[in-house]
Formats: C-alpha cells, sequence, structure tokens
C-alpha cells in the first residue's frame, strides 16, 4: 500500500510540473515579459543606403531630422515626417499650399543653409540636401565630415544627375519612406503623382508636332536656359519639346541668336528670386532680339515656379500647369 502511495505521490508532483510548464509557455509574450512591448520587425532591421558616394546604414529611423532645400521639404512633409523633423532651410518661394499646415509645424532654421552650430544646437541626426551645394562649400559640411558627427544625410540623387526623369525622384521618395520606415507612406504618395500625371497625358493631343518650347530662367546678355535638367522631363511629358533639350549639360547658358534662330512657340518663364515673372516677360517683350520669336510675338507664356521645376513632389502639378499652357484647348472640361 505504501509502495501505491509513494507512486501516486511521484505521479502528482510530475503531472503538477507538467501543467505548471504549459501554463507558462501559453501566457502571451507580454505578460511573461512585464507587459514590453517589442519593436516591429521593420523597425528592428538595419537599413543600408548608397548615396553620393557614401554608405550609410541606419539601426533606426532618424527622430530629429533637417531638410535643407525646399523641394526635399516637402518630401519629407508629403510622408508626414514632420513629427521627426527639427528644422527646414532654404526656401525658394511658398511652400506647396497642401503642406502649409505640416510645414508650420516645423522650426524654419535659416533662410538659406544652417550653420555647423546651428545642426548641433537641434541635435540633428539626419540632414536631407536637395541640391548638391547642400553638403558643398557653402552648405552645411561633407557627409563623411557629418558622419564623423555622428549625422546621417542623404542628397536627392535626382536633383544631381542629367536627365532624371519620374522614375528618379520615386526612387528618392522610396529610400527617403524607407529610412524613416514609412514605406507604405511612400508607394502611395508615389501612386498618387503617377496617377495625377497619367490623369494629364490622357487630355493631350494624339497627333502633330510637340510646341517647340524655350524655358527662360534669366539672363541679359544672353539666355540661361533648361538643357537636359529636369524641366525638360516636364516639358516632354506635358507635350513640348525642348528647343536646347540636344544640350547636354542641366541648366545652360545659350546666345539670344541662337534662341531666335529655333523661335520657340512658347516660352516656360521659370518664377522665383527677386525679379518677377512680370518683371522678365516684360523683357523678353522689349528685347530688340528676343521679341522677334513666335512665342513672345504671340504672347505665349507659361509661368511656372522653380519650386514645382524641382524635383519632387509637385511634379505632376508642374506637368498640368505646362500642359494647360501649351494646349489650352484640351483642358476647357
Amino acid at each position: 500500500m505504501k509502495k501505491w502511495k509513494s507512486l501516486w505521490l511521484v505521479f502528482a508532483i510530475a503531472l503538477m510540473a507538467i501543467l505548471g510548464a504549459c501554463s507558462e509557455k501559453d501566457k502571451p509574450e507580454s505578460a511573461t515579459q512585464g507587459e514590453k512591448v517589442e519593436p516591429s520587425q521593420a523597425e528592428k532591421t538595419e537599413i543600408t543606403i548608397e548615396n553620393n558616394g557614401t554608405t550609410q546604414v541606419y539601426k533606426e529611423a532618424p527622430k530629429k531630422a533637417i531638410s535643407l532645400n525646399q523641394h526635399v521639404t516637402e518630401i519629407m512633409l508629403a510622408l508626414g515626417l514632420e513629427d521627426s523633423m527639427v528644422g527646414t532651410a532654404y526656401l525658394d518661394d511658398e511652400i506647396y499650399e497642401p503642406l502649409q499646415a505640416a510645414y508650420d509645424k516645423v522650426p524654419m532654421l535659416a533662410e538659406q543653409y544652417p550653420t555647423k552650430e546651428q545642426i548641433i544646437d537641434a541635435e540633428a541626426d539626419f540632414l536631407y540636401g536637395g541640391w548638391k551645394s547642400a553638403f558643398g562649400e557653402k552648405g552645411v559640411g561633407t557627409q563623411e565630415e557629418l558622419e564623423t558627427l555622428g549625422i546621417h544625410s542623404y542628397l536627392h540623387t535626382a536633383s544631381s544627375m542629367t536627365k532624371p526623369t519620374l522614375e528618379d525622384i520615386f526612387a528618392d521618395i522610396r529610400n527617403i519612406a524607407k529610412i524613416f520606415r514609412v514605406e507604405d507612406r511612400g508607394e502611395a504618395l508615389i501612386a498618387q503623382m503617377t496617377k495625377d500625371v497619367e490623369a494629364v497625358r490622357a487630355k493631350l493631343p494624339q497627333d502633330g508636332e510637340n510646341l517647340r518650347v524655350l524655358v527662360f530662367d534669366s539672363g541679359d546678355k544672353d539666355v540661361f536656359t533648361a538643357g537636359q535638367n529636369f524641366m525638360n522631363e516636364l516639358v516632354t511629358i506635358a507635350g513640348g519639346k525642348n528647343i536646347f533639350g540636344d544640350v547636354e549639360s542641366g541648366w545652360t547658358t545659350v546666345s539670344k541668336e541662337d534662341a531666335v534662330e529655333r523661335d520657340p512657340e512658347v516660352v516656360v518663364v521659370v518664377d522665383y528670386g527677386e525679379t518677377t515673372a512680370e518683371e522678365k516677360i516684360n523683357f523678353l517683350k522689349n528685347d530688340p532680339a528676343l521679341k522677334e520669336m513666335e512665342a513672345v510675338k504671340n504672347e505665349r507664356f507659361v509661368i511656372l515656379p522653380l519650386s514645382a521645376a524641382s524635383e519632387g513632389v509637385r511634379a505632376a502639378e508642374a506637368i498640368q500647369v505646362l500642359a494647360k499652357g501649351f494646349y489650352p484647348d484640351s483642358f476647357k472640361n
């Protein structure tokens, strides 16, 4: 009898141990770890980005970012990253109206590029430059120098190359979305931009030659115009032909005589800075040489803000502005 009692005691102890182990195993992980919430897999993933000859490794999303040019500021805001920003800089003109409320939440550190002291005081962990000048001699320092300070950086690739396309902008948007772990927002933004561009393309005339277009940035003795920069892409998608699209460089200077000889049917006036678009148009109308162009004689001018002409989120809107100016009859409805 004692033998059976001993066996039952051993069995009971073993059963309690098994039930206890199962009970612990079945508990939610948060309960067994004192309600500790683990970060998502995306947040834990280490991100490596190759940019402008540098390798940037992100163990987590930046929390104190500074954007250094307007078009990249607008990309950050369009991705809903204002809460991850501690500063902006260098506006060319008014911020894109749909992003104004988000922009107002972020301090403007400088009218042009901020100093290293301002960047350090803001405890920045990420700098986003729109133009190469951002990381040049008059900018905030090289990307390598910033890395030694523990500050990640990204140069907008689409603004640093010849013949950038919409796809190049999308590649930058995807990189920024990846760095900040908001890939879904990036894809949604790209999808909307693509949809808007296709809606404009659908209204363009499907036959006939594209209008000859001169992009007029500035100039007194010569003409500063677009070669194979992003304006060339915008003009082409909008149904025009950039008369200096065969020039290999981006922004380029050409003679007045060359502009008159190529005789544009439309002039796109880039609006920025102290000289207004209206003043530029008056100059074209009164210049002895340039007033002989067909576009000037017929007063066919399209005004486009520089911020919309840059490689940013306004690309679809810029294409629409140009297309309406080129082919107004196609956009009456």
